[in-house]
């Protein structure tokens, strides 16, 4: 039995202070957004390409056009974002940065509520400066972890270790290899440890080490933990990318990545979960 109440679960319901909280929130983002360069964007809730963007397609909420060609709720902007950008809109706007505030949805009825942005030609060192502007701005300051996809692939096409290993963090298994750098490497947790290690992994893997620590330097005194195993989940991810956390509780994520030639680097904020930190941090 459905009461008349009931919403299905993974969806959202805001209301009073949490609403006028993530209204609050939304038009600080929109404003220093704007004041950084950015414009804003607002893709179609329907898309043909969300498989681009999503590893486990089964993530996606499927649906059919009048033409009965498949189609899928937005589970992810990225790709979205710079797809209509370079190939609809490219000839009436030469804007490169670009913000959008908007859901996601996720299989069977998860929402997720996201402030993000997209920087064609742009650093990750540079989104990952708009990201903790927007945290500074929302009193909130998160651990920062740092990540390069490229080493685990490396790794695994190099050494032959499954790739399987990385994306599920099978850790007793990669410290339990022939490769003993492999087991130093997934104990690296701070840049110091990063540096102490770069000299000691095969030379294949050392640009990709040092990128990371270069993105480190880039972020100052942040509270942050470098992974260079861990393995990213979303498909176009191609090398350094970041995570925010508070208390264990994923923020934002972020990364460089190459799609159909065009470079770009972005960050989405999970606004969902900043409400549930904010309205914690009142609480107490």
């Amino acid at each position: 039995m459905i009461f008349e109440h009931e919403i299905p679960a993974g969806s959202r319901l805001y209301f009073g202070a949490t609403a006028k909280l993530k209204r609050e929130m939304e038009s600080i983002a929109s404003r220093i957004l704007e004041e950084e360069g950015f414009e804003e964007i607002a893709t179609p809730l329907f898309s043909y390409h969300q498989h681009r963007s999503i590893r486990d397609t089964r993530e996606l909420i499927r649906l059919s056009d009048p033409a009965n060609r498949e189609l899928t709720l937005r589970a992810d902007s990225t790709i979205d974002v710079v797809r209509l950008v370079t190939k609809r809109l490219g000839r009436s706007t030469a804007q490169k940065r670009w913000f959008y505030i908007q859901p996601v949805f996720r299989y069977p009825t998860n929402e997720i509520n996201q402030i993000g942005a997209e920087c064609i030609d742009g650093t990750l060192a540079q989104m990952l400066d708009v990201t903790m502007e927007l945290f500074d701005a929302f009193g909130i300051d998160p651990v920062l972890q740092i990540s390069n996809i490229r080493i685990p692939v490396l790794v695994s096409l190099e050494f032959g270790i499954p790739l399987e290993w990385f994306s599920s963090m099978q850790i007793e298994k990669l410290l339990g290899t022939e490769y003993e750098w492999l087991g130093r490497l997934a104990k690296v947790q701070h840049p110091q440890q990063l540096d102490s290690v770069v000299d000691e992994v095969p030379e294949v893997l050392r640009p990709e080490l040092r990128k990371m620590g270069e993105l480190a330097d880039a972020c100052g005194s942040r509270r942050m933990v470098m992974a260079p195993l861990y393995y990213s989940k979303m498909r176009y991810y191609d090398s350094l990318f970041f995570r925010c956390f508070k208390e264990n509780t994923p923020l934002a994520s972020g990364g460089h990545f190459i799609n159909d030639d065009i470079t770009a680097a972005g960050f989405a904020l999970y606004t969902d979960a900043l409400i549930e930190v904010k309205t914690k941090g009142m609480d107490g």
